[in-house]
């Protein structure tokens, strides 16, 4: 095992920047009501208009990123996307978690379930986990999220797909924005942005600086984050783009859960055990990608990439035993598609071919620690692999002008392999697995009028368990022998549309039936570990709307009504738990959403949100009560020059000080499930742009 400590690359850049955060405002795309909405979706692959995409695909476009947000964490941009469920917005340590249809809950840490992408470069690893504390909302343009069983698009992805845009600075003018805030609790966040082209030269750069005491004690986060492209365009069809993250976080502490007495008594307080150990975390982690794109490939459009991240990590787990753990990780790999337009029996046939490869590395330690703190020895030690090979071929085949089928078949090999260094407990726990997963999907697509869609959809996903889903409940090393990976099978319809006064509207209905279910429990020492549930279904409707109004109004809003129920499971104690909800997801959520924009840049926007009370354990004997919580924001700019603007936005969250849980945590052991929200917060920021 190699321990490396090193000072954060990014501290030095955020000295460089002179602690600054911002954004480049880009000219959003107004479309005519009285026209076909020009909206493009290529996460699923095949990039084409959204009304003939057979799948359940929101697009959350540049101004709902940006406008008025803190920009800070990604359920600013995505709560109001259907079926998503976002939790832990406050606890840094632990990572925002985000369940799609149910999927993704299970992680006490992290993201599971879900294939996270930005700029084309996968934050997925190839054991199935993501960490999203790199992600630059700052400079992002666009976010497509697609709901249900992926495998297909990305291979090892149940719950679907989060691909994030950045901006390249093509089509923006050379600018620059300096943006400050500050807020509740000592929320500091600041920093620079830039990006233009000139002649065939392209570039965009944001650094940011965030710093923050929390809401909690044993909360405080300082972080600092770069994001740059630059690219060059060789001709009129080929580019390449060289793109660059930077990553340091030297504090992000972890106040850990609380029983309900305790959340009710003092929801600011931390854990015992959390303060004493000084629980948190500290990372440095730095990425590298490259784009290579040729649209005149032999008739069709070619994109190459290749990226490494290496990733220095450090967390001290709340509570004592083998608790501080650390590991030094390399990840790399590629991605080769092709992609064409061709004629099949005479009518229009698209289709994409592609590879896709990862290897991950994980040199993991891990030691002892007593009660007071101190360091008792190494409990572990060892080097854990992972290698992904994925091929595929989509095709999309227009049967009549209004009828299309699609149809996508992959196939992934996962070889996992572990060895165990740490030999003085008496045994080598050394081994691997290796897992060949074949999926599919077919779907069908009914353009009725041109902004009017019917579809239906049908496909299969799986999921293996990561690397510390693997780890045996004893507390050994090496593999767990009885934990398999978790397969979905998803049923689906759904419509979309553009009314000409304006209307927006998106309906899906889903179905999807797992075996094998990965869940979450705890051992009396507080360490998760995973089995198998025999059978959960997944049954639901999603639903959204935007309708804008009186010129400067416009009112959205989404609805997911959902039942998530284990059909089939009983624990190793013998307890019969089939017919219970599935702990972690309530089956009921609702956002409500009425805006103004004025004159210039002048806005503002009412939110409104409601989350149904669930289980926080597989028992159901743990109830969540349901919440409401109410937002504000607002802002105007003025232009005080014939380059310079001046931005002041600000907004309220949790209007009317509801008590509710920002995170819980599912089958924690000795009832400590809960992480409670803050009451009222307030934020402000000024924007000056050059």
């Amino acid at each position: 095992m190699r321990v490396v400590h090193r000072q954060g690359t990014l501290s030095v850049v955020a000295l460089l920047m002179g602690w600054s955060s911002g954004v480049v405002a880009q000219e959003d795309t107004t479309t005519s009501v009285d026209s076909v909405p020009d909206i493009t979706v290529t996460a699923p692959r095949l990039s084409r208009d959204i009304y003939d995409t057979p799948a359940a695909v929101t697009v959350v476009n540049q101004r709902d990123i940006q406008q008025g947000q803190q920009r800070i964490h990604l359920d600013e941009s995505l709560e109001a996307v259907p079926g998503l469920f976002l939790q832990n917005r406050e606890n840094y340590a632990q990572g925002q978690r985000i369940s799609s249809r149910g999927f993704g809950a299970r992680a006490p840490f992290g993201i599971r379930g879900l294939h996270i992408r930005v700029d084309g470069i996968p934050y997925t690893l190839p054991d199935g986990q993501a960490q999203i504390d790199a992600v630059d909302l700052a400079s992002a343009t666009q976010i497509e999220v697609i709901r249900g069983p992926s495998s297909v698009l990305y291979g090892n992805a149940a719950g679907g797909v989060i691909d994030i845009t950045t901006a390249d600075g093509r089509r923006m003018r050379q600018s620059a924005v300096i943006d400050l805030q500050g807020g509740s609790y000592g929320l500091r966040q600041a920093g620079v942005r830039a990006g233009g082209e000139q002649g065939n030269w392209f570039y965009s750069a944001s650094a940011s600086a965030l710093k923050s005491e929390g809401y909690r004690d044993q909360s405080e986060v300082e972080k600092y984050l770069f994001n740059g492209k630059l690219g060059y365009e060789l001709d009129s069809q080929r580019s390449i783009t060289v793109l660059l993250n930077l990553l340091d976080t030297p504090k992000a502490e972890d106040p850990s859960g609380l029983n309900r007495e305790d959340a009710e008594t003092d929801p600011r307080q931390a854990s015992a055990f959390a303060e004493t150990l000084d629980a948190g975390q500290t990372v440095d982690q730095q990425l590298v990608g490259t784009h290579y794109q040729d649209q005149g490939l032999a008739g069709g459009t070619l994109d190459a990439r290749v990226f490494y991240t290496w990733r220095d990590f450090e967390q001290q787990l709340p509570f004592p035993g083998s608790s501080l753990i650390n590991y030094q990780r390399d990840y790399y790999g590629g991605s080769l598609q092709y992609s064409r337009d061709n004629q099949l029996a005479g009518r229009p046939f698209t289709w994409v071919v592609g590879t896709d490869l990862g290897w991950q590395e994980d040199d993991r330690g891990r030691r002892g620690v007593s009660a007071t703190g101190d360091i008792t020895g190494t409990t572990g030690d060892e080097l854990q692999q992972a290698q992904s090979t994925g091929v595929f071929a989509q095709g999309e085949w227009s049967l009549t002008e209004k009828l299309a089928v699609s149809a996508g078949v992959r196939h992934d090999t996962v070889a996992m392999e572990i060895d165990d260094d740490f030999l003085g407990d008496g045994s080598d726990d050394s081994g691997d697995r290796t897992f060949r997963e074949w999926s599919g999907s077919l779907g069908l697509s009914y353009r009725y009028r041109p902004a009017h869609q019917w579809y239906a959809t049908v496909g299969n996903a799986f999921e293996t368990p990561t690397f510390t889903e693997f780890a045996r409940p004893d507390g050994s090393g090496g593999f767990n022998p009885d934990i398999d990976p978790q397969q979905a099978w998803n049923v689906e319809i759904g419509t979309r549309g553009l009314f000409d006064m304006g209307l927006e509207y998106d309906v899906a209905l889903f179905s999807v039936n797992v075996d094998d279910e990965l869940i979450p429990f705890e051992s009396p020492g507080g360490r998760t570990f995973y089995r198998n549930a025999g059978r959960t279904s997944r049954d639901g409707l999603e639903a959204a709307v935007r309708y804008p109004f009186l010129d400067a109004w416009e009112a959205r809003s989404s609805l997911t009504l959902a039942r998530y129920r284990f059909d089939r499971y009983t624990t190793d104690g013998g307890d019969d738990l089939s017919g219970n909800d599935l702990p972690g997801l309530p089956e009921t959520l609702w956002h409500g959403y009425l805006s103004w924009q004025g004159l210039g840049g002048r806005f503002a926007e009412a939110g409104a949100h409601y989350v149904g009370d669930f289980y926080a354990d597989d028992a159901n004997t743990e109830e969540v009560s349901s919440h409401w919580r109410f937002d504000l924001k607002g802002g105007d700019s003025w232009r005080v020059g014939r380059d310079t603007t001046i931005e002041l936005y600000g907004g309220i969250r949790n209007l009317f000080d509801e008590d509710y849980y920002e995170n819980v945590r599912i089958n924690a052991s000795f009832d400590r499930y809960y992480e409670p929200a803050p009451g009222r917060t307030f934020y402000a920021g000024l924007k000056v742009g050059f």
